[in-house]
């Protein structure tokens, strides 16, 4: 099946529906989430502020991994928000599933929110880590690195929709078009990619460094098959109705991970160079 054809049977949600869905309990959550972040993020620079064991390599070291740690983590929970669930679930439907569903349906959705409802989930859902990373010892440079590692992971994780934001934006800061033309942040062309139904390509968006790897190795759509197979879920079905969703599943199941493709094509290759060779000899 042609992927036209997967987008023509396409059903989504309303976006104004969806919009509505941003209650003032929620923004309260992600106000409180915020506040506690960040102050058990200042509490983290802290404890490692001074520390014997902090050395500025390894603190450097701690930040450049994070980053790339925070796009993996980028790309496994918009994975999971755009694949599974649905927005009638109670509690997670509207805190969590909604935004994803609304910004397939309207993704300049995004640039109209405010710093609360933009960075507000990705708070929340960091807060145990930060409180791991702040109660660890810190007493040698394993546990300084671990807890600099964790730290400086969920900070960037926070600044990814912030990053996805400026993405959407038709004309951002001078600044921060020139972090995405060199790629040091997500660049808008890049994360065209994704915004193209049905959606199920590219879902790291800190900075997306990661996405060419784990779509050559089919990372995502294997995760998916392991989930259906046990759960029985459909996945993506909540967002892009239930007939998209089938027709998608059917191409997947039949398509090959790209570096599967190039592996077979590097094989078919030299058994004809040994081939030719023994007719030559």
């Amino acid at each position: 099946m042609k992927k036209n054809e997967i987008k023509n049977k396409v059903r989504q949600q309303d976006a104004q529906v969806l919009a509505q869905g941003y209650s003032p309990a929620i923004r309260a959550m992600e106000i409180a989430s915020i506040v506690t972040f960040i102050s058990l993020e200042l509490a983290l620079v802290y404890r490692l502020w001074g520390n014997p064991h902090t050395g500025t390599w390894l603190l450097l070291s701690a930040v450049l991994l994070g980053y790339l740690a925070a796009d993996f983590v980028s790309g496994f929970v918009h994975w999971m928000g755009d694949t599974w669930g649905s927005t009638e679930m109670p509690v997670l439907g509207k805190a969590f599933i909604r935004p994803f569903r609304e910004h397939h349906v309207d993704e300049k959705a995004i640039t109209r929110h405010d710093f609360v409802e933009t960075n507000g989930n990705n708070c929340l859902i960091s807060i145990p880590v930060a409180i791991m990373a702040v109660a660890m010892p810190m007493s040698g440079p394993g546990w300084v690195f671990a807890s600099a590692f964790l730290g400086a992971m969920i900070f960037w994780v926070m600044a990814t929709n912030q990053f996805h934001k400026w993405s959407h934006m038709d004309a951002p800061p001078p600044v921060i078009g020139f972090l995405q033309r060199v790629h040091l942040i997500l660049p808008p062309d890049h994360h065209r990619i994704h915004h193209t139904a049905p959606y199920n390509k590219y879902y790291c968006i800190t900075v997306g460094w990661l996405n060419w790897p784990l779509n050559a190795v089919h990372f995502f759509p294997l995760a998916e098959r392991l989930v259906t197979w046990a759960t029985g879920l459909l996945p993506r079905r909540d967002d892009i109705g239930d007939e998209a969703a089938l027709a998608l599943v059917k191409v997947q199941d039949t398509t090959e991970a790209p570096v599967v493709q190039v592996a077979k094509e590097l094989l078919n290759k030299a058994a004809e160079e040994t081939t030719c060779l023994l007719d030559t000899s």
